[in-house]
Protein backbone atom coordinates (compact mmCIF):
# COMPACT_ATOMS: atom_id res chain seq x y z
CA UNK A 1 0.00 0.00 0.00
CA UNK A 2 1.20 3.47 -0.84
CA UNK A 3 1.87 5.84 2.04
CA UNK A 4 -0.25 8.99 2.44
CA UNK A 5 -3.04 8.28 -0.07
CA UNK A 6 -5.43 6.32 2.16
CA UNK A 7 -7.91 8.01 4.54
CA UNK A 8 -7.51 7.53 8.28
CA UNK A 9 -9.36 4.44 9.53
CA UNK A 10 -10.46 5.20 13.09
CA UNK A 11 -12.88 3.92 15.71
CA UNK A 12 -16.19 5.82 15.71
CA UNK A 13 -19.52 5.58 17.50
CA UNK A 14 -22.47 4.70 15.26
CA UNK A 15 -25.92 6.00 16.28
CA UNK A 16 -29.17 4.48 15.07
CA UNK A 17 -32.53 6.26 14.82
CA UNK A 18 -33.86 3.86 17.49
CA UNK A 19 -31.28 5.21 19.97
CA UNK A 20 -28.87 2.28 19.88
CA UNK A 21 -25.15 3.16 19.80
CA UNK A 22 -22.17 0.94 19.17
CA UNK A 23 -18.49 1.23 18.30
CA UNK A 24 -17.16 0.40 14.84
CA UNK A 25 -14.37 1.51 12.55
CA UNK A 26 -14.82 3.90 9.65
CA UNK A 27 -13.11 6.57 7.60
CA UNK A 28 -15.90 9.01 8.54
CA UNK A 29 -15.96 10.90 11.83
CA UNK A 30 -19.48 9.84 12.82
CA UNK A 31 -22.16 7.47 11.54
CA UNK A 32 -25.95 8.05 11.74
CA UNK A 33 -28.03 5.01 10.77
CA UNK A 34 -31.74 4.64 10.03
CA UNK A 35 -31.92 1.00 11.09
CA UNK A 36 -29.56 -1.33 12.96
CA UNK A 37 -29.46 -4.93 14.16
CA UNK A 38 -31.28 -3.91 17.37
CA UNK A 39 -34.34 -2.65 15.50
CA UNK A 40 -34.23 -4.51 12.16
CA UNK A 41 -37.19 -6.95 11.75
CA UNK A 42 -34.92 -9.75 10.50
CA UNK A 43 -32.92 -9.78 13.72
CA UNK A 44 -35.69 -8.88 16.18
CA UNK A 45 -38.57 -10.90 14.75
CA UNK A 46 -40.90 -7.89 15.13
CA UNK A 47 -42.55 -6.33 12.09
CA UNK A 48 -41.98 -2.59 11.96
CA UNK A 49 -43.11 -0.75 8.85
CA UNK A 50 -41.42 2.53 8.09
CA UNK A 51 -44.00 4.31 5.97
CA UNK A 52 -43.23 7.93 5.19
CA UNK A 53 -45.49 8.52 2.21
CA UNK A 54 -48.55 6.41 3.11
CA UNK A 55 -47.71 3.63 0.64
CA UNK A 56 -48.57 0.81 3.03
CA UNK A 57 -51.84 2.45 4.01
CA UNK A 58 -52.84 2.92 0.35
CA UNK A 59 -51.96 -0.71 -0.40
CA UNK A 60 -54.01 -2.07 2.48
CA UNK A 61 -56.91 0.21 1.56
CA UNK A 62 -56.81 -0.98 -2.05
CA UNK A 63 -56.21 -4.67 -1.45
CA UNK A 64 -56.83 -5.07 2.28
CA UNK A 65 -55.68 -8.00 4.31
CA UNK A 66 -57.53 -10.53 2.18
CA UNK A 67 -56.98 -14.24 1.87
CA UNK A 68 -56.89 -15.88 -1.53
CA UNK A 69 -60.38 -17.34 -0.94
CA UNK A 70 -61.80 -13.90 -0.17
CA UNK A 71 -60.18 -12.46 -3.31
CA UNK A 72 -61.65 -15.24 -5.47
CA UNK A 73 -65.15 -14.73 -4.07
CA UNK A 74 -64.85 -10.95 -4.52
CA UNK A 75 -63.77 -11.44 -8.16
CA UNK A 76 -66.74 -13.76 -8.81
CA UNK A 77 -69.14 -11.25 -7.27
CA UNK A 78 -67.69 -8.41 -9.33
CA UNK A 79 -67.94 -10.50 -12.50
CA UNK A 80 -71.57 -11.41 -11.71
CA UNK A 81 -72.54 -7.77 -11.20
CA UNK A 82 -70.78 -6.80 -14.43
CA UNK A 83 -72.66 -9.50 -16.38
CA UNK A 84 -75.96 -8.43 -14.80
CA UNK A 85 -75.30 -4.79 -15.69
CA UNK A 86 -74.53 -5.62 -19.34
CA UNK A 87 -77.73 -7.70 -19.62
CA UNK A 88 -79.80 -4.79 -18.28
CA UNK A 89 -78.08 -2.31 -20.60
CA UNK A 90 -78.80 -4.32 -23.76
CA UNK A 91 -82.52 -4.37 -24.54
CA UNK A 92 -83.60 -7.59 -26.13
CA UNK A 93 -84.65 -7.02 -29.74
CA UNK A 94 -87.33 -9.32 -31.09
CA UNK A 95 -87.27 -9.94 -34.83
CA UNK A 96 -90.60 -9.76 -36.60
Amino acid sequence: MKEGIHPAYKEVEARCACGNTFKTKSTKNELHLEICSACHPFFTGRQKLIDTEGRVERFTKKFGAQTSEQRKSAEKAAKATKVAATKKAKPSTASA
